[in-house]
This record gives structure tokens, sequence and C-alpha cells, in this order.
């Protein structure tokens, strides 16, 4: 018996790792996900890891947060078929990187313990030096961190609770904390959020809105996942209440929610709400038009498991006005294919789709507008 030449032995590699995968093949997972009439969805961009947060940079390139790979990843798409044209490390060195925001020429990282940022000249240019912001933010228990700019100029910052229901001896956790663009004269914006993982602007009124992961172990269907719109010195809850004003049995002292804030969508529990953003693109039908995107991450501890897909909030008027899922099929049955993270809304009016379980980005359109 001859041995294998090198190329074959390759091959067999090759082959064995696609039959011996955990996950099935991408084309099949597209071939599950449910659109409305008339949308499809592509693969943008693959081998990404732990694809998190997005953002598109000024010269209109979609960068992601790559969490286990510490990187931030540049995506451009200068040839226009819909697909990335590679993956290009930005920047590395990162420590468990969420989210991204590209602000008065700089890319800001929410990395899990610090703020940093760099000065930013193009996707295809070298950062600037990386400044470190914001130091000695805690990363035990919820550790993500998500920036976000307001019309102030202001730097916004989730940041998570250190357990499921407990009073924080840290009055920076469980808030969205604020600080100047340098970092500089950091305090609690807001709180009582247990783990406001995503932060979007209104297109119109340039309120913060803010997802919300409530507690584990009340039950399949308590206490409802939130969306809240986040003013300044305002209670949302966590850990005496959610909901309704409803007071969390642990505690029992409804006093403690006379002056909290409800939330303006309630969602399902343990969907696992993650990033959200407002359709504010062409592509899609008119009636699309300011409503909001939100991406379910999926239950964890759930005995009937939930999530696992992109839902739109339809808005009239100004405020919420019902929830469809929009993109689902990520979940069949008890099994998982992806874990929906972030949403973006693209330069040509596409919404952008990223997964950290199969550290994917997905594209989706409407083609028949065109």
């Amino acid at each position: 018996m001859h041995d294998l030449k090198p190329i074959s032995l390759i091959i067999l590699i090759f082959l064995f790792l696609i039959l011996h995968s955990p996950y099935p093949a991408i084309s099949a997972v597209l071939d599950d996900i449910e659109l409305p009439d008339g949308f499809e969805i592509t693969e943008y961009a693959q081998g990404l890891g732990d694809a998190r947060f997005m953002a598109e940079s000024p010269d209109g390139i979609i960068f992601v947060a790559s969490m286990d790979r510490g990187e931030v990843l540049a995506l451009p798409d200068k040839n226009g078929d819909g697909k990335a044209d590679g993956v290009k490390t930005y920047v590395s060195g990162l420590k468990r990187p969420n989210s991204i925001a590209f602000h008065d020429g700089y890319l800001y990282v929410g990395e899990t313990d610090k703020i940093s940022r760099f000065e930013y000249n193009g996707y295809d240019k070298e950062p600037g030096k990386k400044e470190v912001l914001v130091t000695g933010l805690p990363n035990n228990g919820h550790f993500t961190k998500t920036v976000e700019f307001g019309p102030d100029g202001k730097m916004y910052v989730s940041m998570g609770s250190s357990c499921n229901v407990c009073v924080e001896k840290d009055e920076r956790r469980a808030t969205i904390l604020v600080y100047s663009p340098d970092g500089k004269d950091g305090k609690v914006y807001a709180s009582g959020l247990r783990n406001s993982v995503g932060l979007t602007l209104h297109p119109d009124t340039s309120a913060l809105w803010a997802t919300d992961n409530g507690r584990d172990w009340l039950g399949d269907n308590l206490p409802p996942e939130e969306v809240n719109v986040i003013e300044e010195g305002k209670d949302y809850g966590w850990p005496y209440c959610y909901g309704d004003k409803i007071p969390d049995p642990d505690f029992k002292e409804p006093g403690k929610c006379t002056d909290t804030v409800k939330p303006v969508v309630k969602m399902q529990a343990h969907s696992a709400p993650l990033g959200l953003v407002f359709y504010d693109g062409d592509m899609f039908p008119d009636e699309y038009k300011g409503d909001l995107f939100v991406a379910y991450h999926g239950s964890w501890n759930r005995n009937v498991p939930t999530g696992y897909k992109v839902v739109r909030i339809k808005m009239k008027n100004g405020q919420p006005d019902g929830i469809n899922d929009f993109a689902s099929g990520w979940l069949q049955g008890k099994k998982r294919s992806g874990q929906p993270v972030d949403v973006l809304v693209g330069p040509s009016g596409e919404l952008f789709v990223s997964d950290d379980m199969r550290g994917v980005i997905y594209r989706i359109t409407f083609p028949e507008k065109n």
C-alpha cells in the first residue's frame, strides 16, 4: 500500500471535518430560514469566530467584533456582489471585545474590562495607536460592554449585573453609564437594567433604546424580556421588580417598584434579546420604514427552547405596535443551528445579522423592490 500524498491527506482531513462538524452546512441553515415573501437571505461572511456587534465605518465598510479571537474585523465588499471580499483583521490583541462604534474619527471598542479607541483613517490603513479610555470595569457575571454614542456626543456604555438577581455592591453594575468621548466624567446614567446588551438610537427622536435580559429561574414564561427607552436618572426595576412594576418574589418589596419605569415592549421570557436597530434604509417595502428589528440570541435553560431568530416590532405613531417573526429557523425543535447577536442596516438598505455560534454574518435583502 502506497503512502498517501500530502494533497490527498489534506482532502481526507477536510472531508472528515465536514462530515463530523457539530453544525449543519451553511447552505442547509439558509434553506431553513423563514422570511416574509419577497425577502432573501445569503451568507455575507464566514470564519469570524464569535461574531458579535457590527458597525458601518465612515467609508462604508462593515466591521464586526470577534470576541474569542480578540479582534475587530473589516469585511469590505468592493465589487458590490453582496458578499465580503475577504476578512481583514483590523485590530487584534483585545480582551473579549463585544461591541464597536465609530465616532468623530475614532473606532471605539467595548472590551470586557475597558473601553479603548483607535484613530480611524480607512479600513485599508493602519489604525492609530490604542488609547485606553476607561479601565477597571468589572467583568464577572454579565461581562460584555456595549458602546453607543448619543446625539449629545457622549459615550454610553451598558454594564450588566454580576448575578441572576441580587443587590449589587458596585453601583456601576446593571446600569447604563455615560462618559465624555475621552472616557472622562463617567457616571451612572440609568439603573435597574439587569443586562442591556443592545443599544440603539431612534432615527427621529435620537432617544436611546435598549434591550434588557430578565432574570432566570421564575419558570419558562417569567419574567418578560424588555425593550426600554432609556432616560437619565430613571430606574428600570431590577432586581426588585420586573415588567409592569411586578415585585420580584425574592424580595417582595412592592414599594421599590413605585417609581420604576415600565418597558415599552415586553417579549417572550428567555429569548435573550441582544442587538436592535430601527430600519431606516430604502431597500425594504415602505411599511418597514421606522420599524424595530431585534436579534434573539436564544434560551439556555427553558424547558421548551425559544428565541434563535430576528423579530420585527412594528411602530405606529412612534410607539411599538406588535411583534412578528421576521427571520426564523435557526431553531428546529430542540436543535439550534445559529444564534443571532446583532442587526445592522447596511449601506444599500439590506439587513445584516451576526451569528456568534457559526461565526457568520448573514445578509437579508428584498430584491423585488429593485
